[in-house]
């Protein structure tokens, strides 16, 4: 079920959404200090493009570097992505059928805004603390 799913997400939102950030991460890289930007833009770009069977789950390491970082990352690049994902959202929800996606597409909203300190992992290798939120095993 998870493949039929991403494979229809691919198609109706996934590729294009995932193209947003490929152009993110290029940028990233072009500017050579914000190569950090340009890592986790790639890195949620797969995501975007394949996400059913996959979560994301913050790094218990992550410090005060992620934190700085995610507000530049907001400023430069996350407000656009999340604006993408809120609008292709919107346009999947037209459809009883889209509304699954649409709703998935609203989920990835946080990690538009916020990716460095994360990471993406399978469903299979996370469980929840006491206040919801994805930990790894």
């Amino acid at each position: 079920m998870r493949t039929i799913g991403n494979v229809l997400w691919l198609i109706l939102a996934g590729w294009w959404l995932a193209l947003g950030y490929v152009v993110a991460g290029v940028i990233s890289f072009v500017l050579i200090i914000t190569i950090p930007f340009g890592i986790a833009s790639f890195r949620i770009a797969g995501f975007v493009l394949w996400p059913f069977g996959r979560t994301v789950v913050w790094k218990p390491q992550a410090g005060v570097g992620s934190v700085i970082g995610n507000v530049l990352w907001i400023i430069f690049f996350g407000w656009e992505l999340a604006v993408g994902h809120l609008i292709a959202g919107l346009l999947l929800c037209v459809t009883i059928i889209g509304i699954p996606f649409g709703l998935a597409c609203w989920k990835m909203v946080p990690i538009s805004l916020l990716p460095l300190g994360r990471d993406v992992v399978p469903v299979d290798a996370v469980t929840r603390d006491p206040y919801g939120v994805p930990v790894r095993h």
